[in-house]
């Protein structure tokens, strides 16, 4: 099939059946993308209103909940239209614009992680020298930096995909990922292969690096009462974080083994969508809780804002 002289519209498979609670899976969807935005926007808001979060750290955690609200939005509102539409199609362009979304959410979130690991190894191991070598400038230009190389990354990836030429229609998720669009290529993908297994070896090795990390850390703050603190108060969200988001992975991992015809299509589109749905919901949360500084200027704001309306 030449994609270069006919639409090619995917199918969606997952959705399909879900027909007969529809209203409530609909209902359910929009609900967590409503809170997934709104709890990312006010911790986003609370960082920005409040000077004294103008700090590298609390750049990062900003920099998540605007991955979190960019990573959801290329997902939840085509999947809100599917639950309310007959057939679950996707157009060939729209497929691409998804699978660069959901992979740049995915990438810029582990390369994220990895840089507020180094942020917090610093300010626990070398707090002499954190002022010095995490400064606000340099966290910026981070910043920066994660998307820019999370960019180039997904659009070689997702160039690589689109010269392919397509021979299938249906894709075994109800969203479009990159690896079940290359699996309907009608020609063999050696360099869609090779390209991403340097992707997986990358993000392999950034994972080491956040695990070999906290054990230096977890050792670090062992030796006084006061990086017991520490840690637990600055490090511990972004542990459960990296955890979190592991595991979210994990399932999706888990799909390409036993996203079988012959399971649960439940089970099936739990194991597909966990990445998308408790990272982004969860984040804030564990943040906004754990982070005294955060929960204390986001009350502040809550307050004022009842004060201004009554």
């Amino acid at each position: 099939m030449d994609n270069s002289t006919k639409e090619i519209f995917f199918v969606l498979q997952g959705v399909d059946d879900t027909r007969t609670n529809k209203q409530i899976y609909f209902a359910l969807a929009l609900l967590t993308y409503l809170l997934t935005v709104f709890s990312n926007l006010m911790l986003i808001t609370t960082i920005f209103l409040d000077k004294t979060l103008h700090e590298p750290m609390y750049f990062f955690i900003c920099n998540l909940c605007v991955n979190g609200i960019y990573g959801s939005s290329g997902f939840y509102p085509k999947l809100l239209v599917d639950l309310l539409s007959e057939i679950c199609l996707i157009s060939y362009t729209g497929c691409l614009i998804q699978v660069f979304v959901i992979y740049n959410y995915m990438f810029c979130e582990f390369t994220n992680l990895t840089v507020m690991a180094y942020d917090r190894y610093v300010a626990i191991c070398k707090p002499l020298q954190y002022q010095s070598i995490i400064t606000p400038q340099r966290a910026g230009r981070l910043v920066l930096l994660i998307w820019l190389v999370c960019l180039l990354e997904v659009s070689v990836g997702t160039i690589l995909t689109s010269i392919l030429p397509i021979c299938g229609y249906e894709i075994n998720r109800p969203y479009c990922f990159n690896v079940a669009v290359v699996k309907l290529a009608c020609t063999e993908t050696p360099l869609n292969r090779t390209f991403g297994a340097v992707l997986m070896m990358f993000y392999f090795a950034q994972a080491v690096y956040i695990v070999i990390t906290y054990i230096y850390i977890i050792r670090a703050s062992l030796r006084s009462k006061a990086g017991q603190g520490k840690f637990m108060q600055t490090c511990l969200p972004h542990l459960v974080t990296f955890i979190n988001f592991a595991l979210s992975v994990t399932f999706d991992i888990m799909y390409e083994f036993f996203g079988n015809s012959n399971t649960n299509v439940a089970f099936r589109n739990i194991l597909a969508v966990q990445f998308l749905i408790v990272p982004p919901l969860l984040n804030p949360v564990i943040y906004g809780m754990k982070l005294s500084r955060i929960r204390m200027s986001l009350m502040k704001i809550l307050n004022q804002g009842v004060r201004a309306l009554t």
